[in-house]
């Protein structure tokens, strides 16, 4: 049977999608409920049974699915209601109305990740209106609080109602974008993401009136000192085999390329040298290489000082601190601590914030393969590779527990080189209609392959 574009749901999943754009879930404070209840609506409408779970005033989740025969393991279409927040001065249009402009879909949340819940939402509806019988459950949940930790979220549904969202197979956000490089396009399937170790670090110093400066003891300048030393920091480089395996899938695009990464490959140590001789032409992909070879250390809040002319008795900074699969906190903490150690100060303090392990899924499955079967017959000639992701999702709260999760929101190129990450977070986030459908017929293919 010959694989199907759903143009038809045109109209209707954007529609969709504008709907969602305008409930305004920025997290925080969240508010997810109201949109719950949009999905539930829809969905009672077709005839699926739902349950919206609370987890917190106004903070929602919601769960549904479509039962199989039990010949083969649940399936679960993961996404998220909450967004980050946008600062509407910086936007081109209103960032929560859901405009749809240039044959886009524009706002907050339309590819992190309201897009894709349009797109698992209008997956659901297909299968139930073409009566497809399905081996295997599928699951449907669309949740809290992952902008903010999950903590309302999948990990509170994993805490209280775990028997509701299990599935031995997860398909969330993370990968699935294509990449066009020298004509060829490239589809990532995130199996792998970094660890996160939020800390801050308090500095003290001795107030006074700043025309009497005494800089030897002044906590912002110590501060200084701190950031520099962190920042500075030069790990060795690791080389993830998830991470080995999307340089190889890299370098078939373009001999130049495969000769670079055929050298890192050979040499990690050499990683850096090589990234900066290929940054001039290829500035874009470098910078989505570099942090996925090293642990990072970036400062994201600061704050010191209460007055312009009072020299300050404390500051306080925050670190994103990122580490590779392979790594442990335990050891990241320790050259963190070795580090400030090396300043030798009496008024440094470290206090750890939250602290999650990498996780990593096998790409030795029939899921995955079905993944990139089901891509090489809608875009014939791709190449598939797995990517290890920079950021967190809530998978790692499944993978945890032993589930398979494949970040995979299919997209098309939408110019010759599309990063990575590109609009998620930024000013004017969107999604073309195209790639709404695209993703719509690529997942609905995926879940008919694998699950009938």
């Amino acid at each position: 049977m010959p694989v199907k574009f759903f143009e038809e749901i045109e109209k209707e999943i954007t529609t969709i999608l504008s709907d969602l754009i305008r409930i305004n879930t920025t997290n925080p404070p969240g508010n997810e409920l109201k949109a719950a209840m949009y999905i539930n609506d829809k969905l009672s409408a077709e005839g699926f049974s739902c349950e919206v779970i609370k987890s917190a005033p106004n903070r929602a989740n919601i769960i549904t699915r479509i039962n199989g025969t039990g010949e083969k393991p649940p399936l679960l279409l993961l996404s998220h209601l909450d967004v980050v927040a946008a600062n509407k001065k910086l936007w081109s249009v209103n960032p929560f109305d859901g405009i749809i402009r240039d044959d886009f879909v524009w706002g907050r949340g339309a590819l992190d990740m309201k897009g894709m819940i349009a797109m698992e939402l209008m997956v659901c509806i297909l299968l139930k209106r073409n009566n497809v019988k399905l081996k295997g459950d599928l699951l449907f949940a669309a949740t809290a609080d992952e902008e903010k930790g999950g903590n309302l979220g999948v990990n509170y549904l994993i805490k209280n109602h775990k028997e509701k969202i299990s599935a031995n197979f997860v398909i969330n956000e993370g990968g699935g974008v294509g990449i066009l490089i020298k004509n060829k396009t490239i589809f990532t399937i995130q199996n792998a993401e970094k660890g996160i170790i939020w800390f801050k670090v308090n500095t003290k110093g001795t107030p006074g009136h700043a025309s009497m400066p005494d800089n030897k003891n002044n906590a912002i300048i110590l501060m200084k000192k701190v950031i520099d030393k962190l920042v500075n920091y030069n790990p060795d480089n690791l080389l993830h085999t998830s991470l080995q395996v999307f340089l190889e899938k890299l370098g078939a695009t373009d001999p130049r390329l495969k000769k670079a990464f055929s050298d890192i490959l050979a040499n990690p140590t050499k990683t850096d040298l090589i990234l900066d001789n290929l940054s001039k032409d290829y500035l874009d992909l470098v910078t989505e290489i570099r942090p996925r070879v090293k642990m990072t250390i970036t400062p994201t809040i600061i704050r010191g000082g209460r007055k312009e002319n009072v020299i300050p008795e404390d500051c306080q900074t925050t670190f994103d601190c990122r580490i590779l699969p392979g790594q442990k906190s335990k050891d990241a903490l320790r050259v963190i601590k070795n580090l400030l150690k090396s300043l030798d100060s009496k008024n440094i303090e470290l206090e750890i914030l939250q602290i999650q392990e990498p996780t990593v899924s096998n790409i030795d499955t029939d899921f995955y393969n079905t993944i990139v079967n089901v891509l090489k017959e809608f875009v014939p000639g791709c190449i598939v590779t797995p990517l290890l992701m920079t950021g967190g999702t809530d998978s790692r709260f499944f993978r945890k527990g032993g589930s398979i999760c494949y970040g995979f929101q299919p997209r098309l190129p939408e110019k010759p080189y599309q990063r990575i990450v590109k609009r998620e977070h930024g000013i004017d986030e969107r999604i073309s209609i195209r790639n709404l459908v695209f993703g719509t017929s690529v997942l609905y293919e995926l879940i008919r392959r694998f699950l009938c």
